[in-house]
């Protein structure tokens, strides 16, 4: 049986593609930065994610706390964990070859995965809270991805104001550009690293209360999503901070349309075959450089 493709559907599987893309590029954004600024494969991202969703969940199941609301605690929460984290460990790494940061980054990941699963066992758990769609002529849009969305892109663009307009952004994106010339000029390094590597936590934060009320929660959920984000970041030009925005939109985007056109079993390679394919044909991202 041939399924006939509308422009209604393809209109349809472009506004999922946006709005998941969204919520890439905000957890991707805390990955680029810890890149950027360090020099850190983080992979461990994605774990913090998932304590992020967990942290929701939590609150919202015996506080009954708005999962929106629980943003305003999560994001704190993980941010003093990045700060711990960082200074503990990862800054142990800083100076070391990349393959050093990404095995000690490898081994919190599963670390946490472990942690998580001996805390809130393996069960599949989730916060029923915002069912539905609002509908617009021939087109649904659902509820928790469009408010998932309008928090992602806010959450965003705070971030690139902050980097872009402040005096510790400013610092931010000069130790990013050359830690020496940023020491030079004064700029304390090691609180730099600190603040960074705790905002990106705070964004994968995000990321996992956003997440939590669309989907199921387990502790291993944030292994998609670290992938997620590297690719993400490949798109976009590693250390291209607007390049992250970029390259969420455009894998939100290429997911949906792919599952249009393809099997489901065959979608699922449809992310790794173009991480292989931009890193053969444009290596440096679509935006190169660095902003």
């Amino acid at each position: 049986m041939t399924v006939v493709i509308t422009p209604t559907m393809i209109g349809q599987v472009i506004i999922s593609g946006l709005l998941a893309g969204a919520l890439y590029a905000m957890v991707a954004l805390g990955l680029g930065l810890i890149f950027g600024v360090m020099r850190v494969l983080n992979v461990a991202h994605g774990p913090l994610l998932m304590l992020g969703a967990y942290t929701t969940f939590w609150l919202f199941q015996l506080l009954g706390l708005n999962p929106y609301l629980s943003l305003l605690v999560s994001m704190p929460l993980l941010f003093l964990a990045g700060v711990v984290l960082q200074r503990v460990l990862v800054h142990r790494v800083v100076d070391a070859p990349e393959l050093s940061s990404l095995l000690l980054m490898f081994g919190v990941s599963i670390a946490l995965v472990n942690l998580a699963q001996l805390g809130f066992t393996s069960d599949v758990r989730s916060v029923e809270y915002l069912t539905g769609s609002f509908i617009l002529g021939p087109f649904a849009f659902s509820k928790s991805r469009v408010i998932a969305c309008a928090f992602a892109l806010a959450i965003t663009a705070g971030a690139f104001v902050l980097l872009k307009k402040t005096r510790l952004g400013k610092a931010i994106r000069a130790v990013s550009q050359s830690r020496e010339v940023a020491q030079v000029c004064g700029i304390n390094v090691q609180r730099i690293h600190l603040i960074t590597f705790g905002a990106a936590s705070a964004l994968a934060a995000a990321g996992g209360t956003l997440v939590a009320v669309m989907v199921a929660i387990q502790p291993e959920m944030g292994q998609v999503y670290t992938f997620k984000s590297f690719l993400v970041i490949v798109l976009g030009g590693a250390g291209n901070y607007p390049g992250a925005l970029l390259g969420g939109l455009l894998l939100g985007l290429i997911e949906q349309l792919s599952s249009l056109f393809i099997t489901t079993q065959v979608n699922e390679a449809v992310a790794y075959v173009l991480l292989v394919l931009v890193l053969l044909l444009r290596p440096t991202g679509l935006l190169k450089g660095r902003s």
